[in-house]
């Protein structure tokens, strides 16, 4: 049962770490994801100072993330076990559901913050590219 649900809690993880098809969300249609950005470098023209931040700021993301993905865990299973009594305390499972949407919220803003970073490295000209790339592939 633990381990269960602990792949569904990865898995809702991964789930929420995607982004929506860009022409679903305003937001995303503005931003780039790393991988798509690393995946089109050569025709992006991108310098070796730009790849260079880029691969930063998601090392920098990815060992955050880590962090909080063990810590949502153990929350998420403090929760499920309070989930688990009878009668089930109201207060004490939405006070810890307060804290696993905090660490979710938390990774929310950890991956708009990265992306909002890796645009303000690219110029105008690369960004132009990466629509067009978008619009060739949607």
């Amino acid at each position: 049962m633990k381990r269960l649900f602990i792949t569904l809690l990865f898995l809702s993880i991964s789930a929420f770490a995607q982004q929506p098809p860009p022409n679903d969300d305003p937001i995303g249609r503005q931003l780039f994801p790393p991988e798509i950005v690393m995946g089109h470098q050569e025709e992006l023209g991108l310098q070796e100072k730009q790849r260079a931040a880029i691969r930063s700021e998601v090392h920098k993301v990815q060992s955050r993330f880590v962090d909080l993905q063990w810590q949502l865990s153990e929350d998420t299973e403090k929760m499920a076990s309070l989930l688990r009594s009878t009668p089930i305390d109201e207060a004490r499972v939405l006070e810890q559901a307060d804290k696993v949407m905090a660490q979710e919220r938390e990774v929310k803003k950890m991956q708009l913050s990265m992306l909002v970073r890796i645009r303000n490295l690219l110029t105008p000209e690369q960004i132009a590219k990466l629509q067009e790339i978008r619009r060739r592939t949607s």
